[in-house]
C-alpha cells in the first residue's frame, strides 16, 4: 500500500492504470513501469511460496490453489482494484472461516469444524458475486439498459 501511494514507481503505476497514453505523454516509461511492477509481483509470490513451502515441508503442483482461490477471494470481498479493500476482505474473510469452522465444530460435537473451514471461503465467494459483484468497499456499477 505504501509503494502505491507514496512512491514514484507507485504514482507512476498509477499514472499507467488510469491512461498510459497520457502517462507516457508526461514522461513515464510504460514499458519500465509494467516490468517493475511484474517483477515485484513475482518476487512477492515467489516469497509467499517459500513460506507456505517452508510450512508444509513439500512442494507439488497444486499446492498453491486453495491459498490463490482464498486471496482471490480477499479481493473480489473487498472490491477488486481496491487494495485497502481487499486487506479488509482478507481480515474479514479469515474470521468468517475461523467462526464459522468453530461454530459448526461445536454443533457437531467436533465432527465436522475446521476439516470444513475451506468451505466457507467459497459459500462467502458465492455470496459476494451473486449479491454484491462491485464487493464491500467496491464501488457500484450501474447497469447498462
Amino acid at each position: 500500500l505504501l509503494l502505491v501511494h507514496k512512491t514514484k514507481l507507485g504514482r507512476a503505476m498509477r499514472a499507467i492504470a488510469e491512461s498510459p497514453n497520457t502517462a507516457s505523454l508526461m514522461g513515464v516509461n510504460p514499458n519500465f513501469v509494467i516490468s517493475a511492477t511484474f517483477m515485484i509481483g513475482s518476487a512477492l509470490a515467489a516469497l509467499a511460496g517459500v513460506m507456505i513451502a517452508s510450512e508444509y515441508g513439500n512442494v507439488h503442483f497444486y499446492m498453491g490453489f486453495i491459498p490463490g482461490m482464498k486471496a482471490f477471494t480477499a479481493a473480489v470481498l473487498g472490491g477488486i482494484g481496491n487494495l485497502g479493500g481487499a486487506m479488509v476482505g482478507g481480515v474479514v474473510l479469515g474470521l468468517i472461516e475461523q467462526l464459522g469452522a468453530g461454530y459448526i465444530g461445536n454443533l457437531t460435537g467436533g465432527v465436522f469444524g475446521s476439516n470444513y473451514q475451506d468451505v466457507f471461503a467459497f459459500i462467502v465467494l458465492i455470496i459476494v458475486l451473486v449479491f454484491r459483484p462491485s464487493g464491500l468497499l467496491g464501488e457500484r456499477v450501474a447497469d447498462r439498459a
